[in-house]
This record gives C-alpha cells, structure tokens and sequence, in this order.
C-alpha cells in the first residue's frame, strides 16, 4: 500500500481498495453512513465476513434514491443484501424513506437526523465529481442548516433523491472516499490535487480527517512521489 497527503487528505493505493475499506467499516463504532456504488458491494460483502456481530452501530445512508427499499435503484437494498443479510447481529439500520417521495422523506431524515455525528462515512465519487447525490453546483452545496435535504438527479439514473449534506459530512470524523477504475483518474485528480470548487463536489467534502482509498488506475492522474 502507497500512503501520502495531498491537501490534507490521506492518500492510500491499494491492490484490494474493497478490503481496505472493509477493515475501516469493522473498526468503526458507533455512526456510519453507507454509499451506493458498484465499489460498495464487494468492501460490504467482506465486512460482514470480517465482523458478523455489528451490535452497538447504527448505520445510515449518505444518500438514496427516492423508491421503495426492495426496488433495485435503491442504496438500501445494496446493503441489505450485501451486508445486512449477511450478519448474525444487526445494528440499528436507519434508512431513507424514499417511498414517501423525496421531499417528505428528506423531512423525515433531516429529523431523524438530529443530534447525530457521524463517526465514518463511506462516498464514492461520480464520472461528474457528485458525491452522495451532491451534484456540481447543486442549491445542497450551500445548505448550512439542514442534515438532509431532497436533490434532482442530474446523473442516471435520473430518479430524485436524498442526500445528507456538507455540514453532515464536515461533522464526521472520519470521511471515506472509495473510488476505482481508470474512468474516474480525471475526478479523482480534480477531487484531491485541484483546487476546490463547486464544479467539483468531492472537492469540497471534507471530514475531520479524510482518507481515499483508490486502485492504481483511479490513481494514476495524481502526482507521483
């Protein structure tokens, strides 16, 4: 593993970015806030194999989509069949009411959300630099108050969706970022090295201390050294 720091966030290359991560979400105590995202599956699926027993933690969704929970956009079912199914002892699971429509079910998250800080959030980052559904120049960028708010997909699929928001994710304390795949190098150089802006999104995110788990190919447009 090739670990460094490029403006104040922790770099980390790995063969298996789904176990690194994987080994984050096992120590992790307490409040963490799951992504969707093809990268998620496998570092869920090995997490449950890691640590079967999850009592104690309470998991919540940086984002998801506004559809029913069985439906196959939805980020809950993601982690219901990769990871919850998949343990002897469940935490307490928190999901985005989507069935109710984006806007009541960002009310209802919002206050759900109250009072709670993360202590890890895993987000992937987008082929346009969204992270959660925090798209480029969103109105989300700018919320200051709120915990969650309802966001118009500008990415497919164009379904509306639940996002937690920038104060949400500055809170935790500790912000993942998992990308993979020579198709995000280009995201993953505007996330990490230029400098922030809001046509960038995962520019912008931050926790109190930030890691990116990335494969070489994600990471190949990143300064070398």
């Amino acid at each position: 593993m090739a670990t460094r720091n490029l403006n104040g966030v922790e770099i980390r290359v790995v063969e298996d970015p789904a176990r690194t991560t994987a080994e984050l979400l096992i120590v992790a105590a307490g409040h963490v806030a799951l992504s969707g995202g093809s990268a998620s599956g496998p570092a869920f699926e090995l997490a449950a194999r890691l640590r079967p027993d999850w009592s104690g933690a309470h998991i919540w969704f940086g984002d998801d989509r506004a559809v029913p929970p069985d439906d196959e956009l939805s980020n809950y079912r993601l982690a219901k069949e990769t990871l919850l199914d998949r343990l002897t002892v469940l935490p307490e699971v928190h999901r985005v009411r989507g069935e109710l429509g984006a806007e009541k079910a960002a009310d209802l998250y919002d206050e759900e959300l109250a009072r709670v800080t993360l202590d890890l959030a895993l987000n992937g980052i987008g082929p346009d630099g969204h992270t959660a559904s925090i798209y480029p120049n969103a109105p989300a960028l700018d919320e200051s108050e709120r915990r969650a708010v309802a966001a118009e997909a500008k990415w497919e699929p164009f379904v509306p969706r639940v996002t937690m928001t920038p104060p949400m994710f500055a809170a935790a304390g500790l912000l993942v970022y998992l990308v993979r795949g020579e198709d995000k190098a280009e995201v993953v150089r505007r996330a990490f090295v230029d400098d922030p802006s809001p046509a960038s999104p995962a520019s912008l995110l931050r926790g109190r201390k930030t890691i990116a788990i990335l494969d070489g190919a994600a990471a190949s447009l990143l300064p070398q050294g």
